[in-house]
């Protein structure tokens, strides 16, 4: 059950809005006792950016199901913040680095130059932690609970290609300019024809193979290329061409098992400066913590900006194989 003192109605954020995070106190009194609000977990990672003031980066009124790949799911009073990732510390390490879902009970507006309300109370850390652990696999591996491995139950309701007032909201939000917009839509529509020209026509038929936009393909059978660059953070890469990556891939588009998909390929060609490597990751659909033999690498301000996905604001920290960059 919600807290009585908490704000029954939408407050209507923007992009560029100034928030303050509530108090712990005032938040843990929101959640139920699975920690959750509205089916939303608030995880430990979230106490630190408590009594904050940060701005709204992204207004999470929808997002891209990538558990069971149903395409758009709808959601509601919830945004991002600008600067405000998960840093895995009680979940196992992980190091995905999802944007954080903010409910807007949460939060509360503010204006430029007032001060920060102040923040007291003491925190059920045992509450939070508890949650963030779901019953162990069958092998007896630990399984975690999160905002990512939730969301099909923090946002249940698909959201279809025909709804075109996303795009409205895309724009009005902030999220996107209309020319965004725009140039998102064209895509959706584009993929939508290419999936009913998959399942309808021949392939000799078929534009590009029935490919969605940005024509992302593999053609390896069995294991695939691997190569170790031993990238180190502050380090200049540049990404390899569209056309060498895909020579790394599967059928599946898989390389030892990571995907490079046409968001990605957006990126060919930059130059990035290595941020970090990756070893841990959770898998959404299990909640198992997967740890990877072949070590990723995320580079600094590289995100899936969702252009080819309908202007989806989660934002996902991209990860490369080393194989998929050069050293400069």
């Amino acid at each position: 059950m919600s807290h009585p003192s908490l704000p029954p109605t939408a407050l209507g954020l923007r992009v560029g809005d100034l928030v303050q995070v509530r108090s712990a106190e005032e938040i843990l009194a929101s959640l139920d006792e699975r920690g959750e609000f509205e089916n939303l977990p608030f995880m430990p990672e979230m106490l630190a950016y408590c009594g904050r003031r940060l701005t709204v980066h992204k207004v999470a009124h929808k997002l891209c199901d990538t558990i069971g790949g149903s395409g758009m799911h709808r959601m509601d009073n919830t945004v991002h913040l600008t600067g405000s990732r998960c840093d895995g510390a009680s979940h196992g390490g992980c190091q995905t680095a999802c944007s954080l879902y903010w409910k807007e009970a949460w939060l509360e507006r503010v204006e430029t130059g007032t001060a920060p309300a102040p923040t007291t109370g003491k925190v059920d850390l045992p509450l939070l932690e508890v949650n963030t652990r779901k019953k162990p696999g069958p092998d007896g591996a630990p399984r975690y609970s999160c905002q990512a491995t939730e969301l099909l139950r923090a946002a249940p309701t698909c959201l279809p290609f025909r709804d075109l007032r996303q795009f409205k909201t895309d724009v009005k939000s902030g999220n996107v300019t209309p020319v965004q917009s725009l140039a998102a839509f064209g895509v959706a529509l584009f993929n939508r024809l290419q999936d009913v020209s998959t399942r309808t026509l021949p392939r000799r038929l078929r534009f590009r193979g029935g490919r969605r936009w940005g024509f992302v393909s593999g053609r390896l059978v069995g294991r695939t290329p691997t190569e170790h660059l031993d990238l180190q953070p502050g380090e200049m890469v540049r990404i390899k061409t569209k056309e060498q990556i895909m020579a790394t891939l599967n059928e599946d588009r898989l390389n030892r098992g990571m995907g490079f998909d046409e968001e990605m390929s957006r990126y060919c060609g930059r130059t990035a400066r290595v941020q970090s490597r990756v070893t841990r990751c959770l898998d959404e659909k299990t909640g198992r913590l997967l740890v990877m033999k072949n070590p990723c690498i995320v580079l600094e301000g590289i995100v899936c900006a969702g252009v080819y996905n309908a202007s989806c604001p989660r934002e996902f920290v991209s990860f490369w194989r080393e194989i998929w960059l050069e050293r400069i």
